[in-house]
């Protein structure tokens, strides 16, 4: 199956970049490469491709804004959307997770990692490398509670000890082996406790499961 993705950055040389990386994939294509937000939501409805690649500041409608009209939880199938930022950017990203999106790159990523987090995202998972992890999320979390809109809601129920422990790991950047191996269990154990966190939390994915791992203080450091 081929992967269609559509990139939407205001920087030609930076959209030209990331299309000669995916394109040279077996399995990818580009469908779209727009350069401004409003093209990007337009397109993006018509030509439904499987993972949208996003920067955060556009002409006519940033990303943020993009993200929200393609992916947030009360849109009617929703897109997979994927955030190319820079650090300069990190107070953005906690609105995209809240507004859909389902991963953060850093422009400055290799493009094994951009591929990478191109078929996570194609596959209905998510990706969050231990470098944006640490650079990002982490960089967010002291002032989370600062922010009326950030205010935790209670936990549907509480995590078990087990459960806090595989959220500390996954907020870390651990894929689901790695987890499995920390923890000595096997993977099918790890999506069990993962789908009981996103219960829970009441989120939908585990870059949502990070952030608040991070925001809430249960993670601190690697």
């Amino acid at each position: 199956m081929t992967i269609r993705v559509l990139i939407a950055d205001d920087q030609k040389m930076m959209r030209s970049a990331f299309q000669m990386i995916l394109d040279s994939q077996p399995d990818m294509q580009v469908v779209a490469s727009v350069g401004d937000g409003e093209a990007a939501v337009a397109d993006a409805r018509r030509l439904r491709p499987d993972v949208c690649l996003l920067d955060i500041r556009m002409p006519k409608l940033d990303g943020l804004e993009a993200t929200r009209l393609l992916a947030a939880p009360a849109v009617h199938e929703p897109l997979n959307v994927l955030i190319a930022t820079t650090f300069d950017l990190d107070e953005y990203v906690y609105q995209a997770l809240r507004n859909g999106a389902c991963g953060f790159l850093l422009k400055d990523m290799s493009p094994a990692l951009l591929v990478e987090a191109v078929r996570a995202a194609a596959n209905g998972t998510t990706l969050i490398s231990p470098a944006v992890t640490v650079r990002l999320l982490s960089h967010l979390a002291p002032d989370r509670g600062k922010d009326p809109d950030t205010v935790e809601k209670p936990l549907l129920e509480p995590l078990t000890e087990r459960e806090l422990a595989v959220v500390k790991l996954v907020a870390q950047g651990r894929t689901n082996d790695e987890v499995a191996g920390g923890l000595y269990v096997t993977q099918a154990t790890v999506k069990t406790h993962l789908a009981n966190v996103q219960r829970k939390l009441g989120v939908r994915n585990r870059v949502e499961i990070a952030a608040w791992a991070w925001r809430t203080g249960v993670c601190t450091g690697p």
